[in-house]
């Protein structure tokens, strides 16, 4: 199995690719399985209808801006995904509804909040002005009666920041941005000190500390 493209993305371990530890003993068998599903999270919606769609890609873009990042997380799709497959938290604040819910109620109140203003969706809006309204979502000064009483404050921080980002750094596209190597199952990591790394981990670009670190791991060895 190849891995298609090695990646560009703005990076502080330019030669590095997680996917390089399929056939390592980095990984075991399930880890790799694991893997190998969240890249094939189909990039079509299967829970958002195709208003919510739009305005759930554009949130995300907002959120975790990937511009000129290669390849891209697709983060609505792995937030489509985890909807469509019921998977939750497992706990929740109980001023929110379950986090379905949330999402539909969020993304609507959204749209809503967008047309009173100017009549226009989220998605059609410059990325200023999302901007300028997700900082309103976060101080909770969101208020349309389309939030149904969901407070807009504790959706941006529990749902909108707390979704978005972790499913960003659930996947191997932004482990190799990170220099993560992913789960250690079942090799491990041994050398858990500042200034420490495996042979196997990624080495970050030179540096006057990384350089000393990179010394300091050969004379262990």
């Amino acid at each position: 199995m190849t891995n298609g493209p090695r990646s560009t993305r703005a990076t502080r371990y330019p030669d590095y690719d997680v996917l390089d530890k399929r056939t390592t003993p980095s990984w075991d068998e399930h880890t790799r399985a694991v893997i190998a599903d969240r890249l094939a999270t189909p990039l079509e919606p299967r829970f958002f209808n195709a208003v919510e769609w739009l305005a759930v890609t554009s949130l995300c873009a907002r959120v975790v801006p990937q511009a000129n990042a290669q390849p891209v997380v697709p983060l609505a799709a792995l937030l489509d995904a985890r909807l469509a497959g019921h998977s939750n938290d497992g706990y929740r604040d109980a001023r929110l509804p379950p986090m379905r819910d949330a999402w539909r109620i969020g993304l609507a109140a959204l749209d809503a909040e967008c047309r009173e203003r100017g009549g226009l969706p989220f998605a059609s809006l410059a990325q200023d002005t999302q901007n300028a309204l997700l900082g309103e979502m976060q101080r909770g000064e969101l208020t349309n009666p389309a939030w149904r009483g969901m407070p807009s404050k504790l959706f941006f921080s529990e749902r909108v920041l707390h979704d978005i980002c972790g499913l960003y750094y659930s996947h191997p596209h932004a482990w190799s941005e990170i220099g993560f190597g992913g789960p250690a199952n079942p090799r491990g990591y041994v050398r858990m000190y500042l200034n420490r790394r495996d042979p196997w981990e990624a080495v970050e670009a030179r540096s006057d500390t990384h350089e000393h670190a990179a010394k300091e791991n050969r004379r262990v060895r």
